[in-house]
């Protein structure tokens, strides 16, 4: 698809974006120019549940008298209601209303200036009180808004009273409610959380009376890179009725040369096409080399002086009718992955820092390409895309149940137009996704696919509407697969249907049935620090053959078919082996555009009460905190071209078998070359064959001795020399069923402690295979670092290789008790000292 716009488009379509404004004072922002912002990080008090009005938020209240409950906690921004409890073995996680308020200073350095408060994201209804008044509501959990709050300010700086009691501070007030809604998107059935809270930032912003409301910078280049062509189309916001100012504009390529410098007359109240120009051989944008231009703009008027800057490139995309992607006129695979908003003890309050690391991994990784799943993401994330590479699918949030009413369907609408608006300035964004298995009925008693079609066609048109230098897409709806531009059907081959042998034929059929066909989500969880000797065990029964498409039931652990889903052990070892496989084929498949794999990183979910890590989907190829799994370094030997080499196994403690069996060993590398020792003797150097598995040919079949066994690679790429090396020990002794519980307790540093509990036999054997839940307790002056997701940070979690551990943190050295249970086995009372 040509990204090259139609001239007569350009005045109407921004027209379209920036009179978008929804109820009471909330409007709707690209992100806010401004000089004047500031994160509210600090200084903020929570209560989870209701208050009976907004007066008991700012009410007088003396110590010890009623009015001082209920009470209220300190926090800080970002937080999320469900930080710990989404994944809390014993409760459903929270869905009800909670509360945020704050005092602040306002101190507007512009005269006649208006005062904003910008959310970056809060979920999922929100209302805003400045003392008593309510200043703006908005509905949505993940699109950015803002809420203009000057006049409230106003009134309530002329309450004296109320002034002189706040000691001249302005209260705000916010009330979040996550509660279940079926008449909101996402749907409660969603495979994700439907977090509360402000889990975004929130900025308190400045702005003179006549400001910057939207820049949209259109930019395109033809395929072979001659010619570009920048236009740029700005909004201003004029409460006061100003009308007129001039904007300054410079463009500087990416080494910082002005190319474009201009100062025009702007109009208050509308949108305005300052400009469009002819870029001679822009210098473009692509994963490899993801060259940023900048913009920066200047609007002065006799309100005062604003200016704002916003990163744009050029890039040329096509998806060829059942062909490959193209970037530039040259093929480009799409070796994509998929990201949620959540992480380990704060859920999806992530912070600035966690975001980028998270990305900066990702890239590590070798990614060129993220689908966003399933809402609208933090301009923090686009912006690292922008930066470091990553061709983007962003979504919005309409995801299972069904079709709701016209509320449902205007929220829906609304969501696609601000994050279009939001976000198109980016040049990693690609496509804009309108759905996710909108096949997927129980919202409502009625299910009618043609209403869906519907609507579906209806978000195509908007979309197109807006923005038509990009495509639309879903994932999973056979029925509206003709509606859309780009179609991902449901493939998971090895995992919910068939075997991984099925997954080149499955995919090359289903690429036959649409015009542009991209494959989105494919894996299988994996219980970090499981392994096994024979990851296909338990799989015989499985059929092959006859498909890989998911269907109805298949996520489920009970009946139905035979599925590795349902029957397998959720081991490290198979799903390496899935990878792998998979991208083995992926790269003989000359017609596939890409394909993402579900998901970077485990994520939580009310749907899955009894994974391993129980309400925690375990498909990431990094855990809940980033840890990397195996997994991680399968994806690096096949996608990224810095020499790495990993051995299979760093978290696999003890192997076992017989004595004089073969065993496998596995090197995943991306060097030409890698020599093996075990226990100081070379095994012999083999050659990377990207057509062999597993491994690509980096594999040996030796004998292990009983005991401690030490095994190191060396892996030689040109000039450079990579090492790696493990340690573990080799069971001979055969187990029974696990009957008793051992427990350890591991000093980590002053007042910190891993307690490991091990699952044995009658006779004490380690049961290497058990996959009992453990339970961790505490009392005293101890505390666990628990409802984390992961599985060293999970009160509740099956074993791994008849093991499992958590951390525990004694409280000023003192003393506590941990306790340990397993089901049918007698519990374990240690004291941490």
């Amino acid at each position: 698809m040509s990204n090259i716009r139609k001239n007569n488009k350009i005045t109407i379509c921004f027209f379209i974006i920036c009179t978008l404004l929804c109820a009471h004072t909330t409007r709707i922002y690209a992100k806010i120019p401004a000089d004047q912002k500031i994160r509210l990080t600090g200084n903020w008090q929570y209560l989870r549940g209701d208050i009976g009005n907004i007066w008991e938020a700012v009410r007088p209240a003396s110590a010890g008298s009623p009015e001082t409950v209920p009470l209220w906690k300190n926090v800080s921004l970002p937080h999320c209601f469900n930080a710990e409890d989404a994944v809390d073995p014993d409760v459903n996680y929270y869905q009800g209303p909670g509360w945020y308020k704050t005092l602040l200073d306002i101190n507007n350095p512009y005269p006649n200036g208006r005062i904003l408060l910008e959310f970056e994201g809060a979920g999922q209804k929100t209302e805003v009180y400045v003392y008593t008044e309510k200043a703006g509501s908005h509905v949505g959990g993940y699109d950015e808004w803002s809420v203009d709050i000057t006049d409230a300010v106003a009134g309530y700086l002329a309450d004296s009273e109320a002034v002189k009691r706040f000691n001249g501070k302005v209260p705000i007030s916010i009330r979040c409610d996550n509660s279940s809604d079926a008449e909101m998107i996402p749907s409660d059935l969603s495979d994700f959380n439907l977090y509360g809270g402000i889990y975004r930032y929130l900025n308190l912003v400045y702005l003179p009376a006549l400001s910057i409301e939207n820049i949209f910078i259109d930019a395109s280049v033809d395929n072979k890179g001659q010619q570009g062509k920048v236009g740029m189309n700005i909004s201003i916001y004029d409460p006061a009725n100003i009308k007129s100012g001039k904007a300054t504009v410079v463009i500087s390529d990416p080494e910082g040369k002005e190319i474009i410098h201009k100062t025009c007359d702007v109009t208050g109240g509308i949108s305005n096409l300052l400009f469009s120009e002819i870029i001679k051989k822009p210098k473009r944008w692509s994963p490899e080399t993801p060259q940023l231009y900048t913009c920066s703009v200047q609007l002065e008027s006799s309100a005062g002086k604003i200016s704002a800057t916003e990163k744009f490139g050029f890039r040329h995309f096509e998806f060829v009718e059942k062909g490959p992607f193209l970037l530039n006129g040259k093929r480009l695979l799409l070796r994509g992955t998929h990201r949620h908003e959540d992480h380990a003890g704060v859920a999806a309050a992530m912070t600035e820092e966690m975001i980028c690391s998270e990305m900066k991994m990702m890239k590590d990784m070798g990614v060129n390409f993220i689908r966003l799943g399933h809402y609208q993401q933090s301009h923090i994330v686009l912006e690292q895309c922008d930066s470091l590479g990553i061709l983007v699918w962003e979504e919005i949030p309409w995801c299972r149940g069904g079709l709701g009413g016209a509320e449902y369907k205007e929220q829906a609408k609304r969501m696609l137009k601000n994050m279009i608006t939001q976000h198109r300035n980016h040049p990693s964004v690609i496509l804009w996704g309108l759905g996710n298995e909108n096949d997927w009925p129980n919202d409502f008693e009625y299910f009618d696919k043609e209403d869906i079609r519907a609507f579906m066609k209806e978000l195509h048109d908007l979309s197109h509407e807006i923005d038509d230098t990009r495509m639309t897409c879903i994932r999973r709806c056979d029925f509206c697969k003709d509606i859309v531009d780009v179609y991902s059907p449901s493939i998971w081959a090895g995992w919910y249907r068939g075997m991984i042998t099925d997954y080149k034929r499955v995919s090359y059929d289903e690429m036959q049935r649409v015009k542009h066909f991209l494959h989105v989500e494919w894996g299988g969880d994996s219980h970090a620090r499981r392994h096994a000797e024979d990851p296909y065990r338990y799989l015989d029964a499985i059929e092959t053959g006859k498909g890989a498409d998911e269907r109805a039931g298949d996520a489920s652990l009970y009946g139905g078919n035979a599925r590795a889903s349902k029957d397998g052990e959720w081991s490290e070892s198979y799903i390496c082996n899935l990878i792998d496989w998979h991208l083995k084929e992926q790269e003989t498949m000359s017609w596939l555009t890409g394909a993402a794999y579900w998901p970077f990183k485990d994520f939580s979910t009310p749907v899955r009460p009894e994974n391993p890590v129980p309400y925690m989907n375990q498909k990431g190829v990094v855990e809940r905190d980033l840890t990397p799994k195996e997994s991680y370094y399968v994806f690096q030997s096949w996608w990224t071209k810095k020499p790495m080499a990993h051995i299979y196994g760093h978290t696999w403690l003890v192997r076992w078998g017989d004595e004089g069996e073969q065993k496998e060993i596995k090197v995943y590398s991306n060097c030409d070359e890698v020599e093996l020792f075990l226990n100081g003797e070379s095994k012999g150097k083999k050659k990377r064959d990207k057509t062999v598995f597993p491994a690509a040919g980096l594999f040996w079949e030796l004998p292990f001795r009983k005991g401690e066994n030490t095994v190191r690679a060396v892996a030689r790429k040109g000039k450079e020399t990579i090492t790696d090396e493990i340690s573990f020990v080799y069971q001979t002794e055969k187990w029974g069923t696990s009957a008793q519980t051992e427990v350890t307790i591991t000093p980590v540093r002053d007042g910190e402690y891993w307690v490991e509990a091990t699952l044995l036999d009658n006779k004490g054997v380690l049961c290497l295979d058990s996959r009992d839940y453990i339970e961790f307790q505490v009392a005293g002056d101890a505390k666990m670092i628990a409802n984390q997701g992961t599985s060293s940070g999970s009160r509740k979690v099956q074993a791994y290789n008849g093991r499992a551990r958590i951390k525990v943190v004694l409280n000023n050295g003192k003393n506590g008790v941990v306790s340990v249970l397993s089901e049918g086995k007698e519990t374990k009372i240690l004291p941490i000292k």
